[in-house]
């Protein structure tokens, strides 16, 4: 699980402004120290006793992966319902999938002034 947590690390400090400090004790990355857009969870949190990230989604996008595969993808407890979604870690989720998840999370999040920066 350390390098599932070192490699969403790489991604998020990749995108422009991004910073990361513990927020209720465990990794999140913030845009401008301001706003959060994800969160991982290596040891499970409350019911979700497996490792999983949560991340915000741009609108509608959320219900859309959870119905295209329940499996990796949940409704996530507290931010579930400002369409945030949970990302299992254990069920062999690729990174570049990940990355594009981590991505639109950012997009969801960031001021246009630095989502114009990204590739």
């Amino acid at each position: 699980m350390s390098d599932m947590v070192e490699s969403i690390r790489r991604a998020c400090l990749a995108l422009p402004e991004v910073s990361e400090r513990l927020s209720h004790g465990t990794p999140t990355w913030f845009v401008r120290g301001k706003k959060s857009f994800a969160t991982i969870w290596p040891d499970g949190h409350h019911q979700d006793e497996f490792p999983h990230l949560w991340c915000a989604a741009p609108t509608g996008t959320a219900a859309e992966l959870v119905a295209a595969d329940p499996r990796t993808y949940f409704r996530p407890p507290y931010v579930g319902g400002r369409g945030w979604v949970g990302v299992r870690l254990d069920t062999g989720i690729d990174d570049a999938e990940l990355a594009e998840v981590l991505q639109d999370a950012y997009r969801a999040v960031a001021p246009a002034t630095l989502v114009a920066r990204l590739p």
